[in-house]
């Protein structure tokens, strides 16, 4: 049974709250579901709500079709300047805030904020061909979404150089080693799979359910704050900077010549 909390609409933001689960839908095929400015506002909004509100008792994030998200849009990062609101930090926090289980399933790629997130997320299902990248060093841009933190602790140090020193992609096998993902599934079973267990979570005892995620995350979370604090200042400063602004213009140039050839 549907509840009937009202939730704003969006057509890149799908959103309802089925049998205690918020399932949020990225939905923006054309673009591979990269993430707006917009965009954040609205899943910050959702993710603040859920914490709120007594008929969510976990959040189920997806992308639409087969692929999870190619990150960040990056014409909303070109002409950033120094000072300006970050925005990706409300969703960011927001995230790592959520004191209701989120469940992930990531199918076809997971680009650059759409690996860090999974970081914060409780369960993760990604499917067997999903290919993952933090791309940011090509940017001349830092690490987000604590992932400086998170990343070294869940993978090892040398790892972490890999992916975000270096930029090098790997794929959902890497990924479940460096608990980034509980489980790897067959390509298109991602969602079936997460949602069972969204289902599993919100029929357990809730108050149980809250405590558990509060016990396990509570050693670090301030420091999680912390570290994403600094992260979004430093991300923030690098992206007004002339090397990422060159760098990300570059991208967009290039990209929009393949689309015309």
């Amino acid at each position: 049974m549907s509840s009937p909390c009202a939730l704003p609409h969006s057509e890149h933001v799908l959103s309802r709250v089925e049998d205690g689960v918020l399932h949020i839908t990225l939905n923006r095929p054309e673009r591979r579901h990269a993430l707006t400015f917009d965009m954040y506002l609205q899943l910050a909004w959702l993710l603040n709500m859920a914490n709120s509100t007594e008929a969510v008792r976990v959040v189920l994030l997806s992308g639409a079709g087969e692929y999870f998200t190619g990150g960040n849009d990056l014409a909303d990062f070109i002409g950033f300047e120094d000072g300006e609101d970050f925005v990706p930090a409300h969703f960011l926090g927001a995230l790592s805030r959520c004191e209701k289980p989120v469940v992930a399933a990531v199918e076809g790629g997971a680009i650059g904020v759409g690996s860090t997130l999974l970081l914060h997320c409780d369960v993760v299902y990604a499917g067997r061909s999903t290919r993952f990248l933090m791309p940011f060093i090509n940017f001349a841009l830092c690490p987000e979404g604590a992932s400086s933190l998170l990343l070294p602790r869940a993978a090892g140090y040398k790892q972490a150089v890999r992916w975000l020193m270096l930029g090098e992609p790997f794929d959902a096998a890497e990924a479940q080693r460096a608990s980034l993902v509980t489980e790897v599934v067959d390509d298109g079973s991602a969602l079936g799979r997460a949602a069972a267990t969204a289902a599993r979570l919100a029929a357990l005892p809730h108050a149980a359910v809250l405590e558990t995620k509060a016990l396990m995350r509570r050693a670090e979370a301030r420091l999680v704050q912390s570290v994403l604090d600094d992260e979004c200042h430093a991300f923030a400063t690098l992206l007004a900077a002339p090397a990422a602004q060159a760098a990300l213009k570059a991208f967009t140039n290039a990209a929009a010549r393949r689309a015309t050839a």
